[in-house]
C-alpha cells in the first residue's frame, strides 16, 4: 500500500487506516485478529483507536494482538484521550487528565510508546495552551512520537498550530487532525480542511464512507446485520438516511457501474485522494468488509466522474466564503 507523510512531518502512514471503534464491544478479539492481519498483509500500517472506545477495551484487544500477531515496529498506533463519560462535562483537555489518561492507554496496549497522539476534541473549559502543553510533555517524554488533534473547528486548529508553530524547537508541531469527512458530510471544505493545507497539517478522514452509507447498502431499507440495525449505532446512521444523502448514493452507485466497480470503492477513492486527505479510517464489521475498502488501493477515479460527484454532493457555502465579486 501507499505510504503518506502525516502532514509536515517525517512521518509515513499508509493511505488507508484501520479504525478500531467497535472492537471490544461489537467486534470480539477473533475478528479483530482477522481485521488486523488482513489490513497488514495488504500493506496498511495505521491503526486508530482511543481511551474510550469500548470503554478501553479497544485499546486493550489491541495491544493483545501486537506483537503475537502483528511486529509492533510494522504499525503505526494512533489513539486519542480526552473524552469523558460525564455528561456534565464530555471533554477534559486539562494536562493531568491528558497525561493521566495516556498512562493508561500505553498500559492497555502494551507499549512504551504511541506514535502518534491526538487530543480528542477541544475543551472549551481548559486554556488551549495547557491542552497543547500535554503534547509536549507527551513528545518530549517519548510516550509519544508525534501529536495531533481530532474534531477542532477552524479556529481552534489554526490556533492551536500557530501556537505550536511559534516557538519552533520547545513545542510539537501538530501532524494531524481528524475530522469526519466523505460525500455525504464535506463540512470541513469550508475551514478546517483550508486552515489545515495552509499550517502543514495532515486530515485523517473518519466515516469516510457517510458511516456506511455510502455503500449502498441502505438504498432498500436496513439490513438487519448493518450497524444501523444495531442498537449501538442506529442513531449514528440514521442522519445519513434523508432523501439528499439518497441523491448522492444514487451518483455514486451509477459512477460505480459506470467503472464495473463497487460503491464502496467510488466513495472511498473520492475522499482519498482529496487535497489535504492523507489516510481515511475504515472501520469494519468483519475481515471481508475490510478486504473489500483495501481493494481501492489500484483505483484512481477518472476526473470527470470526480466533478460529476464533487457537483452533486457539493455542500453551500454562503457568506462570507463565497466569492465577494459576485456581492
Amino acid at each position: 500500500m501507499e505510504q503518506r507523510h502525516l502532514g509536515r512531518t517525517g512521518l509515513r502512514v499508509s493511505r488507508i487506516g484501520l479504525g478500531t471503534l467497535t472492537w471490544g464491544r461489537d467486534t470480539g478479539e477473533e475478528a479483530a485478529a482477522e481485521q488486523l492481519k488482513t489490513f497488514w498483509e495488504a500493506g496498511g500500517t495505521l491503526v486508530d483507536t482511543a481511551d474510550v472506545y469500548g470503554g478501553g477495551e479497544a485499546e486493550y484487544l489491541l495491544g493483545q494482538l501486537v506483537g503475537s500477531l502483528v511486529p509492533r515496529r510494522d504499525l503505526v498506533i494512533a489513539t486519542k484521550a480526552g473524552s469523558v463519560p460525564d455528561p456534565d462535562r464530555r471533554f477534559d483537555g486539562s494536562r493531568g487528565h491528558l497525561l493521566a489518561a495516556l498512562d493508561d492507554s500505553l498500559d492497555r496496549l502494551g507499549t512504551d510508546y504511541v506514535d502518534l497522539w491526538q487530543v480528542h476534541a477541544f475543551d472549551p473549559a481548559t486554556p488551549l495552551e495547557e491542552t497543547l502543553q500535554a503534547l509536549d510533555l507527551a513528545v518530549g517524554s517519548g510516550r509519544a512520537r508525534y501529536a495531533g488533534i481530532s474534531n477542532f473547528s477552524g479556529w481552534q486548529l489554526a490556533k492551536a498550530a500557530t501556537w505550536q508553530l511559534a516557538a519552533p524547537g520547545t513545542r510539537t508541531r501538530l501532524a494531524s487532525t481528524q475530522m469526519e469527512y466523505s460525500l455525504l458530510q464535506r463540512g470541513v471544505e469550508r475551514e478546517v480542511l483550508p486552515a489545515a493545507l495552509d499550517l502543514g497539517v495532515g486530515l485523517l478522514p473518519s466515516s469516510p464512507l457517510g458511516r456506511g452509507v455510502l455503500t449502498g447498502k441502505y438504498r432498500e431499507g436496513t439490513p438487519a446485520d448493518s450497524r444501523g440495525a444495531s442498537q449501538s449505532l442506529a442513531a449514528f446512521v440514521g442522519p445519513y438516511l434523508d432523501e439528499a444523502a439518497g441523491r448522492i448514493v444514487d451518483a455514486v452507485v451509477t459512477a460505480a457501474q459506470g467503472l464495473a466497480v463497487t460503491p464502496l470503492q467510488v466513495a472511498l477513492a473520492w475522499v482519498r485522494d482529496r487535497p489535504g486527505v492523507v489516510a481515511p479510517i475504515v472501520g469494519a464489521r468483519t475481515s471481508a468488509q475490510l478486504g473489500a475498502a483495501l481493494s481501492v488501493e489500484a483505483l484512481s477515479l477518472p476526473e470527470e466522474i470526480c466533478r460529476a460527484l464533487d457537483d452533486v454532493s457539493a455542500p453551500v457555502h454562503r457568506y462570507p466564503d463565497q466569492d465577494w465579486s459576485t456581492l
